[in-house]
């Protein structure tokens, strides 16, 4: 059973049962936003949810392991066997670094290169936040920004296999998977000094304002990768809307063909900093 379609269907369905009895009481009792549980597009999102869970190994498969072959074949020996020699826990530490940098300049890639935003704009098209918003995206874009994050751990040797498992990579996507839903979980918290450290929903909702500050807070994880190449953006105040310019189509199948059909402005093009 293990490796099938109700295999995956199943862990899918329990894992998101897991998510809700947390993210819903911690939404409905530190909501930063007054919404419903079942807000407008749910629907869509958890379609998004199942269908990304089941296709997203699938699509990635090939792209990481021919990162596999080629750092075989072309990262130096005394790298490999550096990284090799490294503790377990720095190992870790290094890989998500190293990984959340590459996705740091993956993301930003999505907003700057109008073919990319076309698939990454069905993310920022929600019009509401909450845990649930993480899983509106489309696959390729997905496989895009995982697939930036896997090139400098395979280049550095820390995608190396560990016991016949690529350990790292398997860690920080599922540190990543799991992060990825608090940032965008409706809550009001403020970390102080925290913020600096760690991405944080109060970080990532400036991400989603339709306007100019979509522009910046692209890190997954660690803000600090914003602050080195200017896109850092915190400030005490609250944004007053989400979404992008322009209509994305309704139904989750249709927002996922509209990226091969049209391509909606890049947020730094916005109609409303013109």
């Amino acid at each position: 059973m293990e490796g099938g379609f109700l295999y995956d269907v199943t862990r899918l369905a329990i894992w998101f049962a897991v998510l809700a009895a947390v993210f819903v009481p911690l939404e409905r009792l530190f909501a930063e936003r007054p919404q419903a549980i079942w807000r407008r597009e749910a629907v869509n999102d958890l379609a998004y949810y199942f269908f990304n869970g089941l296709i997203l190994s699938v699509l990635l498969a090939w792209p990481a392991a021919l990162l596999g072959v080629a750092a075989a074949h072309l990262v130096p020996a005394p790298i490999m066997h550096a990284t090799a020699e490294m503790p377990l826990w720095l190992r870790v530490v290094a890989a998500l670094v190293i990984g959340d940098l590459g996705a740091y300049w993956g993301h930003r890639w999505s907003h700057e290169w109008p073919v990319l935003w076309r698939f990454h704009s069905v993310h920022h098209s929600a019009k509401d936040l909450d845990w649930l918003t993480n899983t509106r995206a489309h696959p390729l874009d997905l496989v895009f920004t995982r697939f930036c994050g896997l090139v400098p751990l395979y280049a550095t040797g820390l995608a190396q296999a560990s016991g016949g498992a690529e350990l790292l990579p398997v860690m920080v996507a599922l540190i990543g998977t799991v992060w990825s839903f608090v940032v965008h979980a409706n809550l009001r918290w403020r970390l102080g000094w925290l913020e600096q450290v760690i991405s944080t929903p109060s970080f990532h909702r400036w991400h989603h304002t339709n306007d100019a500050m979509r522009d910046h807070n692209y890190a997954a994880i660690l803000p600090v990768l914003d602050r080195a190449f200017g896109t850092f953006h915190l400030p005490r105040s609250r944004p007053t809307e989400y979404g992008i310019d322009g209509d994305m189509p309704p139904g989750w199948l249709a927002q996922l063909t509209q990226a091969f059909q049209r391509s909606p402005l890049p947020p730094g093009r916005s109609t409303r900093q013109r």
